[in-house]
């Protein structure tokens, strides 16, 4: 097993979309759309103007992890006087290789390249599995987010 990690680009942009999908329907989602023409939309908007970005991980030529960061601005605040936030997401490992490292490496270069992007913070609504990653990585809980849904 020789993984390797490069940024995704659109060349794999259609394996990237299936595994966010799985990602989702494995944490749970029981949506019955067709969410594959708006993820492909967007990625491909935001990749074009460095909004979005991701690393993913390979063995040999298979994608078996990835990783996703949007970047939004806000009013600057004390917590982050830049304005600007990563919010992460599409943190996924293939189940044969979990519990190798991968998803941490994943994880260390989005947010390291979110830093390099001027972002303050970083966010990330997680799932069961993925709190001890982010938990062991530094991220601490914010027990006032709250959502609305329109």
């Amino acid at each position: 097993m020789s993984i390797t990690y490069r940024r995704l680009t659109d060349k794999e942009l259609d394996v990237f979309i299936k595994m966010r999908i799985d990602q989702l329907r494995e944490e749970g989602a029981k949506e019955d759309i067709d969410l594959t023409p708006a993820l492909k939309d967007y990625c491909q908007r935001h990749m074009a103007d460095g909004t979005f970005f991701s690393w993913i991980a390979l063995d040999n030529e298979k994608i078996i992890g990835t990783s996703g960061m949007s970047i939004v601005e806000k009013p600057p605040y004390f917590g982050c006087p830049s304005g600007k936030i990563g919010l992460l997401s599409s943190m996924f490992t293939d189940k044969a290789y979990r519990r190798k490292g991968i998803a941490k490496e994943l994880l260390s270069r989005v947010v390291n390249e979110a830093r390099e992007k001027g972002c303050g913070t970083v966010q990330i609504t997680a799932s069961d599995m993925g709190v001890l990653l982010y938990s062991d990585f530094g991220f601490t809980k914010n027990n006032n987010f709250m959502q609305y849904k329109l």
